[in-house]
């Protein structure tokens, strides 16, 4: 398989972009402005098939979730549904779950949805995350990697904050092959950012997520990223004939 690294490729570029600093604000500012209905559009926009993804990513690390005291965090959580998918997997068992995200405003909603539970929710950038070296046992992300602004800097903090064999999963778009990538992309470009604007009356983001999805690198290219960022076991499920995918890594033991 082609694992070459398109270098040119660093990471999101929002229209209007010049940088890495740019274009970090710029997904922030879209997603705060999109925030008070982004469950909703999530779920009519997916026919609710992103339920099912993230039960079948939460369920993929049963062994950590139901591990006595792990520490789970969750980046680019948005509202928290990954989340909370991981929290209902975890059943009776006592992990230490954390929610981050840089919009104040998605994690208001996800704070607000996970009133009662032992859920904790911090605001913070995933390409600077505040917390130790080596400090939890599993990370996630769910749709929200692919906006980073350095895809690669994005797996190294990653890395960084993962105990020696502690795992990473990232669930994000894809784009299916033959006549279901046909249709797919028909829906993709030209009927979901209509039905998204209409639904929040804003235009930019629902823009964006197409294009976002068709610069993501493909498997290939980011199980190499993952490769050389220092993950081994690197792989990649499709979900839903690769409209969306689950990347899982395993950070190298010193």
């Amino acid at each position: 398989m082609n694992q070459e690294i398109n270098e040119r490729i660093v990471g999101a570029a929002p229209a209007g972009a010049q940088d890495r600093e740019s274009a970090a604000a710029a997904v922030r500012e879209m997603f705060t402005s999109i925030a008070p209905r982004y469950d909703l559009l999530n779920h009519v926009l997916s026919f609710n098939i992103d339920r099912l993804w993230w039960w079948r990513t939460a369920r993929k690390f049963d062994a950590i979730l139901k591990r006595p005291n792990a520490r789970v965090l969750d980046i680019c959580c948005g509202t928290g549904d990954m989340t909370f998918a991981l929290r209902r997997r975890a059943g009776s068992g006592t992990p230490q779950i954390l929610g981050a995200d840089f919009s104040h405003a998605m994690l208001q909603r996800a704070a607000a949805k996970g009133k009662g539970t032992t859920l904790r929710w911090i605001e913070a950038d995933a390409l600077r995350l505040p917390f130790p070296d080596g400090h939890f046992n599993l990370v996630t992300s769910a749709f929200g990697f692919r906006n980073l602004a350095d895809y690669d800097a994005g797996l190294r903090e990653i890395k960084r904050v993962l105990v020696p064999g502690g795992e990473c999963g990232i669930l994000d778009f894809g784009e299916p092959g033959g006549l279901i990538g046909h249709g797919y992309r028909v829906y993709f470009k030209k009927v979901l950012p209509v039905i998204g604007t209409m639904l929040s009356g804003v235009q930019g983001p629902y823009a964006y997520l197409p294009a976002s999805v068709e610069r993501f690198p493909a498997p290939d290219e980011m199980l190499g990223r993952m490769r050389q960022a220092g993950f081994r076991e690197a792989s990649w499920t499709p979900y839903t004939f690769g409209v969306a995918g689950l990347y899982r890594g395993v950070k190298e033991s010193v």
